[in-house]
């Protein structure tokens, strides 16, 4: 998609980010609204976002991969939890199967996107090998995730310069780093850490997983065996879409009973990790945690890999606060000291909206905390742009490609009646605005004043449930409090 003269480039579609959302929205652009031109910048040099960027030993899809993964490309076997060099394969080799990859230049950071209605166009402005370089689209979608991919959440603590060792952040993993024979200390519970933890007990002499509170963590098998059948009686894309709906739907139904009954599916959870742990070990310490199940995202670990490695001895769990670190290791406000040769701060992300995109709309800044998020896909006020983001309580893949589909659908109900701009209008009569995510986790706190709001009240709400965006994409029109219009400046934002 090289041309001579990329500072005249102009196309239907700009997609920003060659991930698992980029790559989807692009088949479905090319499948569903075919006669739209439309390209992928992606800021790094290969294809994969999340998948390409993690490296750290062990990092996984923390979702089953029948979810995760495309719908219209089936996943080849009964692995339901994969590592993350196969998922970035599995997305690279979809989008050479269906031409999508010829149409992504990589290198292309976009820091900047102006829209002008006088022109009717979106100009973007992609950092290419320290040039700035000028592109124009008609739509924007954004697909770059909603973390920093520079660096995460990395708090400091007291005697860091004292400590002997070396300090580690997951996201920025040094493939150098050797742990072999070494003591570990890993900081945080989260997705980041229980993966961590056990793949780094294969070969270092110990590994002490320190964290501040307990997280739910709930065991999986890696293998899903329905799965395996499926796949041996029925036509490949038949199988996989039952073991995909059959996933949504147990998801959807765990999900529900645990937020009616949270204390039931609390008891219920613990009472799994007590049958994976010796008799007296203390559980209520380290496995209970002071939230209810899906206040925050719960913790996956595949055959129950972290509890095998507690009971061969090689892992150990220390619940409290970081008071200091300390020459040897570190020490908590307890006063409880944990040696350590390497400490790794697996403390979390840093969550950064449309991959740090500064937006305007007619020469004025888009401030995305004060706009309501409509159908989760646009912006109030903000014309011909969308963005793709993903469930709290599923796979992030799932709600991208309603997305997808749903701006496929806008774009064609615009070629139809000739319109050229489309912008959500917030209804005049106000709206109650609530935070987009109700998770009690640090980062989603942190991120919420610059996160945009939603309503109280449909197409403003955003259910975080599968079936009822599908149900909704299909039936609901296509235009409800979307503003039309065939003449661009009569559009201001």
């Amino acid at each position: 998609m090289a041309r001579d003269d990329p500072q005249t480039d102009h196309v239907d579609v700009i997609i920003v980010g060659a991930g698992i959302s980029g790559v989807d929205a692009a088949y479905r652009l090319k499948t569903l609204s075919k006669g739209k031109s439309w390209l992928i910048l992606e800021a790094r040099d290969r294809i994969g976002g999340t998948w390409d960027l993690f490296r750290y030993p062990g990092v996984r899809s923390d979702s089953d991969i029948f979810t995760l993964g495309f719908p219209f490309r089936p996943w080849p076997s009964d692995q339901a939890i994969v590592e993350g060099a196969a998922i970035r394969d599995y997305v690279e080799d979809t989008a050479h199967e269906f031409g999508i990859f010829e149409q992504i230049r990589f290198g292309h950071r976009v820091v900047g996107a102006s829209w002008s209605s006088e022109e009717g166009r979106w100009t973007v402005e992609a950092e290419h090998q320290g040039q700035t370089r000028r592109l124009t689209c008609t739509f924007l979608f954004s697909c770059g995730g909603y973390y920093d991919y520079e660096a995460g959440y990395r708090p400091e603590w007291p005697g860091e310069k004292e400590f002997g060792g070396q300090i580690v952040h997951p996201q920025a993993w040094p493939e150098e780093l050797d742990y072999s024979g070494k003591e570990v200390a890993v900081i945080g519970s989260g997705a980041t850490a229980v993966t961590l933890v056990p793949s780094l007990a294969e070969k270092a002499t110990h590994v002490t997983m320190v964290q501040r509170s307990p997280t739910y963590i709930v065991s999986r098998p890696a293998r899903d065996r329905i799965a395996g059948v499926l796949q041996r009686i029925l036509p490949r894309k038949a199988a996989h879409s039952a073991i995909r709906w059959k996933n949504v739907l147990l998801t959807i139904y765990m999900y529900s009973r645990a937020r009616k009954r949270p204390e039931r599916a609390a008891a219920f959870i613990k009472n799994m990790i007590r049958k994976e742990l010796p008799e007296d070990y203390p559980v209520d310490r380290d496995f209970t945690p002071q939230y209810k199940p899906w206040d925050q995202r719960l913790c996956l670990v595949p055959d129950g890999d972290l509890f095998a490695s507690m009971r061969s001895g090689k892992v150990s769990i220390a619940t409290g606060a970081v008071e200091r670190f300390t020459k040897d290791g570190l020490r908590l406000e307890s006063g409880e000291d944990v040696a350590a040769d390497i400490i790794i701060t697996a403390t979390g992300l840093v969550v950064k909206l449309f991959g740090g995109i500064a937006l305007k709309v007619d020469g004025k800044p888009v401030t995305p905390g004060e706009r309501l998020i409509y159908k989760g896909m646009m912006l109030s006020g903000v014309p011909n742009f969308f963005l793709s983001f993903g469930y709290t309580n599923a796979s992030w893949t799932l709600r991208s490609d309603v997305t997808a589909r749903a701006v496929c659908k806008i774009l064609n109900h615009m070629a139809r009646r000739g319109f050229d701009v489309c912008t959500p209008r917030e209804p005049k009569e106000g709206m109650e605005r609530i935070p987009v995510i109700s998770f009690s986790s640090g980062y989603v706190q942190r991120a919420l004043p610059s996160l945009p709001k939603q309503g109280n009240r449909q197409p403003w709400l955003v259910p975080q449930n599968y079936v009822k965006d599908r149900l909704a994409m299909r039936f609901v029109p296509v235009d409800a409090d979307l503003e039309f219009s065939r003449n661009a400046t009569a559009v201001r934002a």
